[in-house]
């Protein structure tokens, strides 16, 4: 498995309805792109210039909400996957 680094945090994505509460089937152009998903694994903390290492505020297994745009995608498994910075999660949900 991935182990992120410093103040990363590793999150498997959440996938979104495939259609609308009308009945409606979206095609992948329309679709938003996800926003929350399922922290999967946390680095170690952000470590400060004095030396101090701060540990993170999520833990594996917390579903969070994330900044639109954060972070990077990779696939692991067959399922994406996103590494982002822990600044860029807005709330443990």
């Amino acid at each position: 498995m991935l182990k992120p680094l410093a103040d990363r945090v590793l999150i498997r994505l959440e996938a979104k309805e495939e259609k609308t509460k009308s009945g409606i089937f979206l095609p992948d152009t329309a679709k938003e792109k996800p926003q929350e998903g399922v922290v999967v694994a946390v680095g170690a903390g952000k470590v400060y210039d004095n030396g101090e290492r701060v540990a993170p505020e999520v833990k594996v297994g917390d579903t969070v909400m994330f900044a639109k745009y954060a972070g990077s995608e990779l696939e692991i498994d067959g399922a994406t996957h996103l590494i982002i910075s822990e600044r860029d999660i807005l709330a443990v949900l």
